[in-house]
């Protein structure tokens, strides 16, 4: 039973993480990046299968933190949530990357 339970706390730990992630992307970058990913052509780029997105993971968290462009940087936002939304980013609209951790966040701000 002991074993069972960490299992489903294990397995519910990426669901809660994403819906995390959903939350700061809709408070934070939704308004420019619509809720589909699809960006405003012109204005604002598309996330929904953006090679920066589905690259290495150094590339989208620079850019949540710094900018880039018109886009402010996010440098305000703790590390954890950083890493939620740039892990739901990667990982909605048909983007496959791999998750990034609050600390390949971390090492990535200091080292910027």
């Amino acid at each position: 039973m002991k074993n069972l339970l960490l299992a489903m706390a294990l397995a519910a730990a990426p669901a809660a993480a994403l819906a995390d992630g959903k939350a700061v992307y809709e408070a934070n970058c939704q308004a420019c990046h619509q809720a589909n990913g699809q960006g405003i052509k012109g204005a604002f780029p598309a996330l929904a299968g953006d090679k920066v997105v589905d690259g290495p993971d150094a590339g989208p968290i620079t850019q949540v933190l710094k900018g880039k462009g018109g886009m402010p940087g996010f440098a305000q936002l703790s590390d954890a949530d950083v890493a939620a939304a740039v892990t739901y980013i990667r990982s909605t609209w048909g983007n496959h990357a791999s998750p990034v951790t609050p600390a390949e966040v971390a090492r990535i701000r200091q080292a910027h």
